[in-house]
């Protein structure tokens, strides 16, 4: 006589249940190792997440020192150089045209020579102990959007684009050869500056939104820290 439970199929409903048994065993075993590989990451990210957040509060601070630093050097002379200094960018802006250039012109006027003869051995001993936190050091020409009369305004931004780029290379080729500058600060300005025309491109406006031409005439020395720099390469190693 057969065996009744191999009849009612009890031995091949066994086999199949130890056999999904196994199977969720494993599924079991997979969501536990997946479970640690997701903790591990989180803890990776949340690590790279406060060292993103601790160079902000870096960069915020050497923003800071940068700005108070400058403006305890410069503030006694911004008045009578009619310049400013503005937080935000650590750029610090001569904003009084008729000092800077002669209009349409790049050539500096010898009040503005004078000017940077004292500004600049100042402000790079200002900069120089900040260096490790500075990526580059612009030299900025602004211009209003206005060229000569009757011309196209495609035509007067290309005009000045050029000459806000002559103008800034003038001011760099000037403040390089700087008798006062030492070898070693002559070779920092080759390396960290750089001279940059905006043309019209970053008018300053009146409080109706109008351009304000006076104040788009303006050249600037502006700081760039490297705190994107270090917040890219954290970024790139997630």
């Amino acid at each position: 006589m057969a065996d009744s439970n191999s009849i009612f199929g009890v031995s091949k409903q066994k086999e199949d249940g130890e056999h999904w048994l196994t199977i969720s065993d494993l599924m079991a075993g997979l969501m536990m190792v997946f479970l640690f590989i997701a903790i591990a990451f989180m803890r990776h990210v949340s690590t790279e997440r406060d060292k993103i957040k601790d160079v902000a509060v870096a960069y915020q601070e050497n923003q800071v020192a940068i700005y108070e630093a400058l403006n305890n050097e410069f503030s006694n002379d911004l008045s009578k150089w009619k310049a400013s200094i503005d937080k935000e960018t650590l750029s610090f802006q001569f904003d009084a045209p008729e000092v800077l250039f002669d209009m349409g012109e790049s050539r500096l006027k010898k009040e503005f020579k004078d000017i940077l003869d004292n500004f600049m051995p100042r402000y790079l001993n200002v900069l120089e102990r900040y260096r490790d936190s500075i990526d580059e050091v612009r030299i900025e020409g602004h211009t209003s959007s206005e060229w000569r009369l009757d011309t196209h305004p495609d035509d007067a931004y290309f005009f000045n684009m050029a000459l806000s780029q002559d103008r800034t290379r003038s001011v760099l080729n000037y403040s390089y050869l700087l008798p006062s500058l030492s070898n070693e600060q002559r070779d920092w300005v080759k390396s960290q500056f750089a001279a940059v025309g905006f043309a019209s491109s970053k008018l300053k406006l009146n409080d109706d939104g109008s351009e304000n031409k006076q104040q788009s005439r303006r050249v600037s020395f502006r700081v760039i820290t490297n705190a994107d720099v270090q917040i890219r390469k954290i970024v790139e190693g997630l």
